[in-house]
């Protein structure tokens, strides 16, 4: 039987704190942010039913499924994102870039549904391939995507939360030619800005190595 329990303090004797969620985490701040890290940033341009265009940085975001390719993000409330992306069945994801992190950073700020994000981050919008939606120029990488749902998610007690996962399906990849090197994506030239730790707390790639799974 499930029965809560309080947060253990770190002390003298023991080498773990363990907390359930539900009852606290008795520290200074909550660290679920901070040890579900780094994520890529789901940096999402989107644009409204009546033409406007959104750009906007969300912290969840991550791919589902390799083929076809599947990526999506979670909106805490419905933002202005997740209006346009149910309103219009479309979204790109954007590549942080480190160089890009001051505009990404811009880009979240929270204005009126009528500001373009674009223009007030001094980006470049450029016309999607597969998609109506414009992608952010200056980004190493650039991924069109078409609406596969939208999922509100729910609690263990089936109470449904402020959190809502939209999927899509990757159906246009931009690459900036810079970035490959002899036919391979160079993940660490294109420096992705990682969200990690608490808040304001960012990071960026470094040591990469190679580990390849057992063979049968």
């Amino acid at each position: 039987m499930n029965t809560l329990s309080e947060p253990q303090a770190p002390g003298p004797g023991s080498e773990v704190h363990f907390y359930d969620p539900a009852v606290g985490h008795g520290l200074a701040h909550d660290p679920f942010k901070a040890i579900v890290a780094p994520r890529v940033i789901g940096w999402m341009s989107t644009r409204s039913a009546d033409g406007r265009l959104n750009l906007a940085p969300y912290s969840f975001f991550g791919a589902f499924a390799g083929s076809p390719p599947v990526i999506g993000f979670s909106s805490e409330g419905r933002k202005d994102t997740l209006r346009n992306v149910e309103q219009t069945g479309e979204f790109v994801w954007n590549l942080c870039s480190y160089d890009l992190a001051e505009k990404m950073n811009q880009s979240s700020a929270p204005v009126a549904p009528e500001v373009d994000e674009f223009e007030l981050a001094g980006l470049t919008p450029v016309a999607g391939r597969k998609v109506s939606v414009p992608h952010v120029g200056e980004s190493p990488a650039a991924l069109e995507c078409r609406l596969l749902q939208v999922v509100r998610l729910h609690d263990l007690d089936g109470h449904p939360l402020d959190n809502w996962l939209a999927l899509g399906q990757v159906v246009g990849v931009h690459i900036r030619k810079a970035f490959l090197k002899q036919g391979v994506f160079d993940t660490q030239a294109a420096q992705p800005v990682l969200r990690a730790g608490y808040r304001g707390d960012y990071a960026r790639l470094g040591e990469m190595f190679q580990m390849f799974r057992p063979r049968a």
